[in-house]
């Protein structure tokens, strides 16, 4: 198909990225979740700095109901807010074709729920800076890979048409005929390196690959994703990338190393924000799966527990003094 009109939803980061290239390449509309942030993006186009220098106009609003028919729409809010931007887009924008890129498992199916789109999925490995409501820095330019949601009867047509416009406009893309491979890599990677991020406060940096002394964290990060990996196996399914690996070159890529960058998980700036977290799409998803194929993960399902923990107590802070967790 002929992709001419794209609609970003959810435009924090990743959304961003997007919008910011793809206006080169085709009309881009957004849909925001505040009213502000649209009004930013009307009045002053989104810039992007950073890999790509950018200046672009898009057409932002907060209400579906005001934004005409599209083609492809990439869904890229946080797992957390899947279930209610669902909702919103239920009944509209039949003839598009959705692309979720959130972290974890699970978010076509919540999509299926709510509407017979053609649902394409997707995993990136893109990553930024938030500079504003209308600016965007891109740090990180590394491939979208995408594929036909298996529960769908979604042509691969489709997908490389996907694929192409984000090729056209500069970003990184790879189809495929089967995204599980490569979405079960990153599944793997992200609940290790994302739940130790937000247990440690730690961004990811070189003590995740490190095994040197018995007490070096990454002796946990390494047995969190054999962990994961001996699920995928039972699952059948045979890993696109080694996640170890993923994340021993991360930590030693040259600009990581450098003593003014280290990357910020995604997971760890919701935890420094105390806002809910992906945990349980990511970290959680996995227990899950291990339970369904009978294969125990219980490292991956202790880090589930202590982010969820750590969310909790944020909520107890705000009711609870000092005096009355003591008693």
């Amino acid at each position: 198909m002929a992709i001419e009109r794209v609609c970003i939803i959810g435009a924090g980061t990743i959304g961003s990225l997007y919008a910011g290239h793809l206006a080169d390449v085709a009309e881009v509309l957004v849909l925001t979740r505040r009213p502000e942030h649209a009004d930013a993006l009307n009045q002053h186009g989104l810039r992007v700095t950073g890999k790509s220098e950018r200046h672009v106009r898009v057409t932002a609003s907060t209400d579906p109901g005001e934004l005409p028919e599209f083609d492809l729409g990439i869904v890229a809010t946080k797992a957390t807010d899947l279930e209610a931007i669902a909702q919103r887009l239920e009944g509209r924008f039949a003839g598009a074709a959705m692309m979720t890129i959130q972290n974890g498992l699970g978010a076509e199916e919540v999509m299926r729920r709510h509407g017979e789109w053609r649902l394409i999925s997707a995993v990136t490995f893109m990553s930024g800076n938030r500079r504003g409501d209308a600016e965007v820095e891109y740090e990180l330019d590394t491939a979208t890979w995408m594929g036909p949601y298996a529960g769908t009867e979604t042509p691969f047509a489709i997908v490389r048409d996907a694929c192409e416009l984000l090729l056209a406009c500069g970003l990184q893309a790879e189809a495929m005929s089967d995204l599980r491979p490569a979405q079960w890599s990153k599944l793997i990677f992200n609940a290790a390196v994302n739940g130790v991020a937000a247990l440690t406060e730690l961004p990811h940096v070189a003590e995740f690959a490190a095994e040197a002394r018995p007490a070096d964290l990454g002796h946990l990060v390494h047995d969190l994703i054999a962990e994961g990996v001996r699920v995928a196996d039972a699952a059948g399914v045979e890993l696109h990338d080694d996640p170890w690996e993923m994340n021993r070159r991360a930590v030693t890529r040259g600009e990581t190393n450098r003593s003014d960058y280290a990357h910020l998980p995604s997971m760890l700036e919701d935890v420094l924000a105390r806002r809910p977290t992906e945990v349980d799409a990511i970290s959680g998803a996995l227990v899950r799966e291990g339970e369904r194929v009978g294969v125990p993960a219980p490292l991956n399902a202790a880090v589930w527990r202590l982010v969820r923990g750590k969310e909790r107590s944020w909520a107890g802070a705000a009711r609870t003094s000092p005096e009355e967790v003591r008693a």
